[in-house]
This record gives structure tokens, C-alpha cells and sequence, in this order.
């Protein structure tokens, strides 16, 4: 067996309301940094998981996230694996 670290980043699917990343946007002029537009808050979410092989453990993973990690009606989702060696 196997150890991979998986990174999932979450965010919203296009067309979808990001209340945070609006408010961030509209905040930060007041902070001096008006050339900043386009802001989107998701969420990233690190995990061990002990797999036969990379595509084992990647599925698994996105199992978990059409499961739990994020909703797939207004999130999408990004993988990104990597074995952990010793």
C-alpha cells in the first residue's frame, strides 16, 4: 500500500452566488487595493489516504467529495495527489 496526499480545492460552479467572495470584493477598496475584482471564496481540504496506486486512491477521493466534501449541485471540485515517500 501506498500513501497519498490528496488536495481537494472547492468552489462554486459558475453562475452560482458567492455571498464571501462579494463581500471581500467590496471591502477591499476600502483597504487601498482597488484593482482587484473577480474575488471567490472556496474551501481547500488536505487528506491522508492509503491506496494500491494513484488511481485507486483518486478515486476514492472523488468518491469523498460526491459524497461529503462538496456539494455538486452548486460546488465544483480540483484534485490534486501526490505520494508521500518514507
Amino acid at each position: 500500500m501506498a500513501r497519498y496526499e490528496a488536495r481537494i480545492d472547492v468552489s462554486h460552479l459558475p453562475g452560482i452566488l458567492d455571498p464571501q467572495g462579494a463581500t471581500v470584493e467590496r471591502a477591499l477598496p476600502a483597504l487601498g487595493y482597488t484593482n482587484v475584482t473577480q474575488v471567490s471564496v472556496g474551501k481547500s481540504i488536505r487528506l491522508v489516504v492509503e491506496a494500491e496506486n494513484e488511481g485507486a486512491a483518486r478515486t476514492q477521493v472523488e468518491e469523498m467529495c460526491h459524497r461529503l466534501l462538496a456539494n455538486p449541485v452548486i460546488e465544483a471540485f480540483d484534485i490534486s495527489l501526490s505520494e508521500l515517500v518514507g
